[in-house]
């Protein structure tokens, strides 16, 4: 898959979304054969939602608990990573319709004395539209980026405000209005600002304004010392030492930029709000496929998804939709070795399976 974070829609969007038809049937052999054969030396457990005109097909593989050998279930609530920066952009996209914040103004008005003299002129609207400039996470927070040092740190916590200084402290030359991959810190920021409009807490405002409206029974904002994740979930595991360490519990310090927790339901209704403009005004509907948060997959076919993904330490997941929300896809995969290594193939062949025709 070709992941592209800058994406420039133009009008056709809105027709689009508009467009829903009937689409040709699931391929549901395809996709059985997407999780087939977990766990194995790189994916302990699997679970596949897709939804669309064509049907719904649910798809759970592997186990949830290496010791017990529990089954994956389709319920299951898991870590949501990189996914949470779509609310977050969100919550601020409607603050702007509501005139409560205007995109243009630099961020230290609101969060004075946070970012240096250099950074003056990066604005609200930047952090959502990934031109701030500003640089990635610190090595505060991945150390070498071992598995042996996450295991060892997992229950960490520092706050967002200590990230972005510790950030700053190893700024590489900056490059103002330069487009850059996500970086955490712009969102994390971002969830400061909301703060500081709202007089709110950013766990509320994600509650208020989107999971309760929607229904999302199963979504939230997790606060700083809350290292579980809910009931039934899919533990998590990372190899250390020739063997393998339960991750599943952890510190949720990404928190606007990637701390939250869902289900697959829940991330799909979400998606589909988000796209079919239930969340944002007409204006800021126009401003989401610049500053909503949303990335573009290629399919090898040519065909467009839209959507996010997250991951961390022992899991993938993500949320993808053709444009005519006609077929959908959301998955988490509990996942070994280092990212970016033995769960590729699989996430592919699930997204290419999802969006296959029988």
């Amino acid at each position: 898959m070709d992941t592209l974070k800058r994406n420039a829609w133009g009008p056709a969007f809105a027709a689009l979304l508009a467009a829903t038809t009937a689409g040709p049937s699931l391929d549901r052999d395809a996709l059985r054969r997407s999780v087939a054969g977990l766990p194995d030396a790189d994916v302990t457990g699997a679970l596949v939602r897709v939804a669309g005109s064509a049907g719904h097909w649910w798809g759970v593989s592997g186990v949830a608990d290496a010791g017990t050998g529990a089954p994956v279930r389709s319920d299951s609530s898991f870590r949501i990573g990189g996914i949470t920066r779509l609310f977050t952009h969100a919550v601020m996209l409607q603050l702007a319709g509501e005139q409560r914040v205007d995109l243009g103004t630099p961020v230290v008005r609101h969060l004075p004395g946070l970012l240096p003299e250099s950074h003056r002129q990066v604005t609200v609207g930047q952090l959502l539209d990934g031109t701030s400039g500003l640089p990635a996470l610190p090595s505060l927070t991945y150390g070498d980026g071992s598995n042996e040092w996450f295991t060892e740190h997992r229950f960490d916590s520092w706050s967002p405000e200590r990230i972005v200084r510790e950030a700053l402290k190893e700024q590489r030359e900056f490059t103002p209005e330069a487009a850059e991959p996500r970086n955490g810190i712009e969102d994390l920021l971002a969830g400061l600002v909301i703060e500081e409009i709202t007089g709110r807490s950013f766990a509320r405002e994600v509650r208020e304004r989107i999971a309760r409206p929607l229904g999302l029974r199963c979504t939230h904002v997790p606060d700083a010392d809350d290292v579980t994740l809910p009931e039934p979930c899919s533990h998590t595991y990372v190899a250390t030492g020739g063997g393998l360490t339960d991750v599943t519990a952890r510190s949720p310090h990404a928190w606007a930029a990637g701390g939250m927790v869902s289900t697959a339901a829940d991330l799909d209704r979400f998606l589909t709000a988000l796209l079919e403009g239930r969340l944002l005004g007409p204006a800021q509907q126009e401003l989401l496929a610049t500053h909503g948060g949303l990335e573009r997959t290629v399919l090898p076919d040519g065909r467009e998804l839209l959507g996010a993904t997250g991951s961390g330490p022992g899991f993938v997941c993500g949320v993808l939709a053709a444009p005519d929300l006609s077929r959908r896809v959301a998955y988490s995969l509990a996942c070994i070795r280092a990212q970016g290594s033995g769960e590729i193939p699989c996430v592919q062949g699930i997204v290419e399976a999802a969006f296959r025709t029988g």
